[in-house]
């Protein structure tokens, strides 16, 4: 059985976000898209359901965290090159996201960062010889 990721992330404004990870160049998938959540395709894995605030504490009894103040989860999302990374990034920072810091370059690993509208942090990379799955 091939097993898919659907991560769930709370968002303050589900239109803006929606704007923000297709300008990252995934795709929406409006099948799975109400007034209260957005479901964006990252690959034919990985899924991340944008959910507004009252959609998200549905699913769960604790507070949704401050993620400008408060780190709730690291995503990392591997890349087929340095040229992606430095891409998505890019896109990410021109659609109303933010970094953190510099790309790092190491033997193994090409890496660097942004956060989305809502401040969940994405940490994108390339391993050197070693290509995504």
């Amino acid at each position: 059985m091939s097993r898919q990721i659907f991560i769930s992330l709370p968002v303050a404004d589900l239109p803006k976000s929606i704007a923000f990870y297709k300008a990252l160049g995934f795709d929406h998938n409006a099948q799975f898209t109400d007034d209260t959540a957005a479901c964006i395709v990252i690959s034919e894995a990985i899924h991340v359901m944008l959910l507004t605030h009252a959609k998200f504490t549905s699913f769960t009894p604790k507070a949704v965290c401050d993620t400008k103040t408060t780190t709730e989860v690291l995503l990392s999302l591997n890349c087929e090159s340095r040229e992606e990374v430095d891409g998505l990034v890019a896109k990410a920072l021109s659609a109303g996201g933010s970094t953190q810091g510099k790309p790092e370059d190491d033997e193994f690993m090409y890496q660097h960062d942004f956060s989305d509208l809502d401040g969940h942090q994405w940490g994108v990379f390339s391993m050197k010889g070693m290509p995504p799955q």
